[in-house]
């Protein structure tokens, strides 16, 4: 079971699919960088497409931030290439193709039934610590704003209440 505060699950050289090429991933490539690391259940899907599009016009917002976007799913890489050079040429982020299901199995998120990722996402700092995650029902896409104001709430080191925005006072030090 994931932790917060603890170590995020190491992987290491997963197949991904990045910008029109094969690459090898792993956890440490982002040692040092805040990673927002989500996973999504299948390509060629409904919500899929508009959460990955999502987070890749906001990409710059992110490195803005410190922040590099990684995603997941258990489909290969060759469906990833077939699937974003159609119909996502925009997303210029790494999607690794977790065939083997454990990187999915790792964090938590596996559907077990299906073999599929479910909704998963993850906020690792620098270090490699798990800071947030959030899973939600596969029928529900994500904010990526909230994920913007919520890595902003993280590094800003203060303790931040409800509906707390950037620039807005803050409870003190955490």
């Amino acid at each position: 079971m994931i932790a917060i505060g603890k170590a995020a699950p190491n992987f290491e050289n997963v197949t991904a699919y990045h910008k029109g090429d094969f690459t090898k991933v792993s956890l440490s490539d982002y040692k040092g960088k805040w990673l927002v690391f989500f996973f999504y259940p299948r390509d060629f899907t409904f919500i899929c497409p508009t959460e990955l599009k999502g987070f890749a016009k906001h990409k710059e917002d992110l490195a803005k931030l410190g922040a590099e976007v990684l995603s997941a799913s258990t489909d290969s890489e060759h469906s990833h290439k077939a699937w974003f050079e159609r119909d996502l040429p925009q997303v210029d982020y790494p999607i690794l193709a977790d065939t083997t299901q454990r990187v999915s199995k790792d964090y938590g998120i596996l559907d077990e039934n299906d073999g599929s990722s479910q909704r998963g996402l993850f906020i690792i700092d620098p270090d490699g610590i798990v800071r947030y995650v959030v899973v939600s029902a596969g029928s529900v896409g994500r904010s990526v704003k909230e994920v913007l104001r919520v890595l902003e709430a993280l590094q800003s080191g203060e303790l931040c209440p409800v509906e707390w925005e950037p620039g807005q006072e803050t409870l003190g030090k955490a």
